[in-house]
């Protein structure tokens, strides 16, 4: 510590007199180390910003095989305006083309929503009987309800399944035809919304699983001539969807180019690559999901 120093002057009028002077205020040591990290963390967390929520979004963001996606929202919302399950499936064909080849592969038209189809859905549940054609509970995107919904039963009744909704966002895409945008996730039991109360399906947590099981089944129908991607909703760890279930993806739309007419393909469906910086982007959230997922799974329940 720096020893007090003090100033005598003499008086301006009087010789005799004196002013004692006290010594300006030292900083602390605190306020001098809250000062310095402050001058040291804003700057990083200014770049951090920058990097996390402008740079890197902009350059993985890309739509070079299908343009007219670019600036459309990607993720859909419920019938009171909440932020629902997001977009990470598109089709490429006619809505004869994504019909067929969507049953090829195994999967089912769901059912409208009428008071029949709710007792048969409640039956089906409670009494554990299957109702392949299940209806789905509405979800909209720009406004608009869903124009196809398709699921895949996964068990004895209608609470487990796969499914997917549908909307035609492009009449014209790339290809000339018509091009479709998706929400698929799994719904892994009944129970009722986060937000709201109401009895609901859950959905799992990993949503880009989901287009896996899609893309399997249409490989394994031959229905896919060629695959790509294009940007969704970005990375996201802690999403949450309109009943207040998390879930998580690595942001990516993929497309699926069908067959045209239904016709069997027996070849693989051409790949076609994204740019490298999403190639990168895509094995390092890979990897941080695994991760998050192997994290997740040893947690224990509460209450254990």
């Amino acid at each position: 510590m720096r020893p007090a120093v003090f100033v005598v002057e003499s008086g301006a009028n009087n010789p005799d007199e004196a002013q004692i002077l006290t010594p300006p205020p030292q900083p602390k040591p605190h306020s001098s180390r809250i000062r310095r990290l402050a001058i040291i963390l804003v700057p990083v967390l200014l770049l951090y910003g920058a990097l996390a929520y402008a740079l890197l979004p902009f350059l993985w963001r890309h739509y070079e095989h299908q343009k007219k996606l670019d600036g459309l929202p990607m993720v859909t919302t419920t019938a009171q305006g909440i932020p629902g399950d997001p977009i990470n499936v598109g089709f490429v064909g006619s809505e004869k083309d994504l019909v067929c080849a969507m049953h090829k592969a195994g999967w089912y038209a769901a059912d409208p929503i009428t008071w029949k189809s709710s007792l048969e859905i409640s039956d089906s549940v409670i009494l554990r009987e299957p109702y392949p054609t299940a209806p789905v509970s509405p979800l909209f995107y720009a406004g608009k309800r869903e124009a196809l919904a398709f699921e895949k039963p996964v068990g004895e009744s209608a609470d487990r399944r796969h499914h997917v909704r549908l909307w035609m966002v492009l009449k014209d895409g790339e290809e000339g035809r018509p091009v479709w945008l998706g929400a698929a996730t799994f719904d892994r039991g009944v129970g009722f919304s986060h937000y709201t109360g109401a009895i609901t399906h859950h959905i799992a947590p990993d949503v880009d699983a989901e287009r896996q099981v899609i893309e399997t089944d249409l490989q394994n129908a031959g229905m896919i001539a060629a695959r790509y991607q294009v940007t969704g909703l970005g990375p996201t760890l802690l999403g949450h969807n309109g009943e207040g279930d998390r879930y998580y993806t690595d942001g990516e739309v993929w497309v699926f180019r069908l067959t045209r007419d239904c016709t069997q393909r027996t070849e693989p469906p051409a790949i076609l690559p994204s740019p490298a910086i999403t190639q990168l982007k895509d094995q390092i959230w890979k990897n941080l999901a695994d991760l998050y997922q192997g994290s997740a799974s040893e947690t224990p329940p509460a209450g254990h």
